[in-house]
């Protein structure tokens, strides 16, 4: 029998909290590294420990990338700051998350992630684009389970209709870092496999809390939350509610997930707690930036 899950966003939903909220709740590590070790990617390596925020313990899921890979992520001056030094880095990877190591649309002209096999045999990288196509080809061959791999499809499609729409292309031809880059992929593809092995089948979210103000991002400053994200609470039928937190608490990924797997956004009147996770997020803002899941019943 399936098992109901409550997302509780009151800080937020990114894919590396998500990742983490699930692997506390007592998703199989190894069932996941199998499914990572098939991806055709590299520049990644994940590390799963204890953290504390705001005097919570915490699961944290990290995707470490190597420095061909590397982005700004959890740097809150860059992210907030007002003067930043463009470099080489920056041009290709601008990422703004509440800790999930993820980008914001980038120029399809500039995609430099490099899967296993465009990397080496001829001694030099092999600039890939990937969009849905490729991104769906990579995941229907990795080692996933059908349930697992259908979540993952439709994480990605809800995203790149989404970045689509942003920037007036069609979602099938997008080819852009939300989806392609190395960290995005391995935190939808983790998120969508810890899901499955749960066998969880009702996920109730209620509502996404989101921060205020702006991020900086590779085509400048965007106001918060980011266009991506207000259309996939949009197109999907999200509640959302800003807060008076300054920054991005809700990433592209992050509602894309949360709008993918939801069943319900009303929590039952009465209902058992049976077991609670909790992820944490890499960013420091005011508020815990934790993400609780709680199996109810």
């Amino acid at each position: 029998m399936g098992k109901t899950l409550y997302l509780e966003c009151y800080s937020g939903i990114s894919g590396d909290m998500t990742v983490a909220a699930l692997l506390d709740l007592g998703a199989d590590q190894a069932v996941l590294d199998s499914a990572l070790k098939s991806l055709p990617v590299s520049g990644f390596q994940t590390k799963i420990s204890r953290v504390v925020k705001g005097g919570i313990d915490a699961c944290d899921f990290d995707v470490m990338l190597d420095k061909k890979h590397e982005n700004h992520d959890h740097d809150m001056e860059y992210l907030h700051g007002h003067h930043h030094e463009n470099t080489e880095a920056d041009t290709h990877h601008h990422t703004h998350e509440n800790g999930t190591d993820e980008m914001h649309m980038h120029s399809h002209t500039q995609e430099h992630t490099h899967a296993n096999d465009t990397e080496s045999a001829h001694g030099h990288h092999h600039h890939e684009h990937r969009g849905l196509k490729e991104i769906a080809h990579m995941i229907e061959h990795s080692d996933m389970t059908e349930n697992a791999k259908k979540t993952a499809l439709r994480i990605f499609g809800i995203l790149a209709a989404a970045e689509g729409k942003a920037h007036n292309v069609p979602a099938d031809q997008v080819h852009f870092h939300e989806v392609g880059a190395v960290d995005s992929i391995v935190d939808i593809v983790s998120a969508a496999v810890c899901l499955d092995n749960l066998e969880i089948t009702d996920v109730i979210v209620p509502v996404l809390h989101e921060g205020c103000g702006t991020v900086r991002c590779q085509h400048g400053i965007l106001p918060v939350p980011v266009p991506a994200v207000v259309n996939v609470v949009n197109e999907n039928h999200l509640n959302m509610k800003i807060t008076d937190v300054e920054g991005e608490l809700v990433t592209p990924t992050g509602a894309a997930i949360a709008a993918a797997i939801k069943t319900k956004d009303q929590l039952p009147k009465e209902f058992v707690i049976q077991k609670t996770g909790v992820g944490a997020g890499k960013r420091q803002y005011e508020c815990p930036g934790i993400l609780r899941a709680m199996f109810i019943s």
